[in-house]
């Protein structure tokens, strides 16, 4: 009976190793982006740290083995546990030291699951378990519990739990294996009042700290943000919050601002308002990202329009633009129109699968600060895209700043002219962004900027979009190489700009 109980610990103390490491890539990728770096460097730290831990396990005495594995296991579910909330309020409030307190908790919970599995091997060995069995059972219980938190954590635990709660979860799994060992071998170990006493007590923090998750993650977030949060929610794909201060809302992915409601009309009539002035004929419009239906907005003003198809990956993005009463007004409940068609997936995998022509294409996709969104700027995606747009038609893709990072910008445009398009880069001033820029592009079309729209705006005339696409000399163009799926440049070239300019 025994044996089992310790066979059991071990697949409950790989999932939860497994987890507290799934947990520390995702909120970094969260705040920091670059998920190929923070994952890549998580799993080395982490790997590294049981690799430490497992050399020191071997300094425990053979007759301390079992009291070891439950103040292990004691501290384990502590750290674990409490990790994900202290790393996210860390960052809220005072985000210096974030990097340093993520690699010493990563490391301190790698290095302690470490000698979690040796010690229990040691255990079983005592018990005069064989060689072959032991190696055999220890190992196969610890890839299945690898296995089942693989599974759970990105389609259940993180978008239902969320990160914070995930973690005081399994924090709560190490203590209940730490109560369990310490009743089952209460005859074997000494000091069981003051073990059980601990191990209740972290359990307790645990508790509390899950069933206040919601309010820890609204205090870090209210510090993150500052504004009132009216909105929040945890996918799959990102975290989206929604704030609002006075008259202004905002959105934010991943810590990240997408818009602003003040200022939201500067943005979306220099995206939309060209392509569509140029193209009094287009009846048929695609919009790649845009969930919150601020583009879908601008492009249904025009009553030639006859069919939008909307890409947008995260259902939770559209259905809280299609439900929420501030939200709705914000962009004239557009999705509720007759002519728009949603659809939730991936913008790459859908494109290679439609047969659909359009006479214009809006993409308008967060800025590519991950290799996930950066495979939506490369070569190969806008060769696809160039397949479904008429030879005469246009396509205008959001591409991020060309004066705080214009070697990300100039990436863009040099990766449209790679699959055989014309591009007329274009910018201007949103109060919320600084400096923004668009680049319109064309299989076949000689673009010429409008000269007056047939419908009225609060921004755009000749003048303003005159002036959009005509650069200072201290955003002129830079001689960039196209990002390729292969390499990535532009995530690279996005985060080396932007990291010069933000302190």
């Amino acid at each position: 009976m025994t044996k089992k109980i310790l066979i059991v610990s071990v697949f409950v103390v790989a999932s939860c190793g497994l987890a507290y490491e799934l947990i520390a890539g995702a909120l970094s990728s969260y705040l920091l982006g670059d998920s190929v770096l923070q994952f890549s460097t998580i799993i080395g730290c982490y790997l590294f740290a049981m690799g430490v831990g497992a050399h020191f396990s071997k300094y425990v005495k053979d007759e301390d083995v079992l009291a070891r594995f439950v103040d292990i296991e004691l501290a384990v579910g502590l750290i674990g546990g409490v990790s994900a909330a202290v790393l996210f309020m860390t960052f809220a409030w005072a985000s210096a030291p974030f990097r340093t307190m993520l690699y010493t908790m990563v490391f301190l919970v790698g290095a302690m699951v470490g000698m979690e599995i040796p010690l229990v091997m040691r255990a079983l060995n005592s018990r005069q378990t064989e060689f072959s069995e032991l190696v055999s059972r220890v190992l196969t219980f610890d890839y299945l519990g690898a296995l089942a938190v693989s599974l759970l954590f990105p389609l259940v635990l993180a978008p239902q739990l969320g990160l914070v709660r995930t973690g005081f979860l399994f924090g709560m799994l190490n203590i209940a294996v730490a109560l369990w060992t310490i009743y089952v071998f209460r005859t074997e170990l000494a000091n069981v009042t003051g073990r059980l006493l601990r191990a209740s007590a972290v359990m307790l923090a645990l508790v509390i700290g899950f069933s206040g998750a919601d309010r820890l993650t609204g205090w870090g977030e209210h510090g993150l943000f500052g504004d009132e949060i009216v909105y929040s929610t945890s996918t799959p794909y990102q975290r989206l919050v929604i704030t609002k201060w006075k008259d202004d809302l905002r959105l934010y992915i991943n810590g990240n601002l997408q818009f602003s409601s003040r200022d939201e009309y500067r943005y979306h009539e220099a995206l939309v308002h060209p392509v569509m002035g140029a193209l009094p004929w287009a009846k048929r419009v695609l919009i790649l990202g845009g969930g919150d239906g601020l583009a879908l907005r601008e492009v249904l003003r025009y009553p030639q329009v006859e069919h939008v198809t909307l890409v947008d990956l995260d259902p939770a993005m559209t259905a809280a633009f299609t439900t929420r009463g501030e939200l709705v007004e914000l962009n004239k409940g557009s999705f509720r129109d007759k002519r728009v068609t949603v659809v939730n997936a991936d913008a790459a995998i859908w494109l290679q699968q439609s047969r659909e022509m359009f006479d214009a294409a809006i993409v308008d996709f967060p800025d590519p600060s991950s290799f996930a969104l950066g495979k939506l700027y490369s070569v190969p995606f806008y060769g696809v895209l160039k397949k479904h747009i008429a030879a005469n038609g246009l396509v205008v893709v959001q591409a991020t700043s060309p004066f705080f990072a214009p070697h990300a910008y100039w990436t863009v445009d040099a990766t449209l002219r790679e699959v055989g398009m014309r591009t007329w880069p274009y910018h201007l001033y949103v109060p919320s962004f600084g400096e923004w820029g668009f680049i319109m592009a064309s299989p076949q079309l000689d673009y010429r900027p409008p000269e007056s729209y047939s419908l009225p705006m609060r921004f755009l005339n000749a003048d303003t979009t005159r002036a959009m696409f005509v650069f200072p000399p201290d955003m002129k163009p830079l001689p960039m190489a196209p990002n390729r799926l292969n390499t990535q440049s532009l995530v690279h070239e996005f985060e080396q700009d932007w990291r010069r300019v933000i302190r």
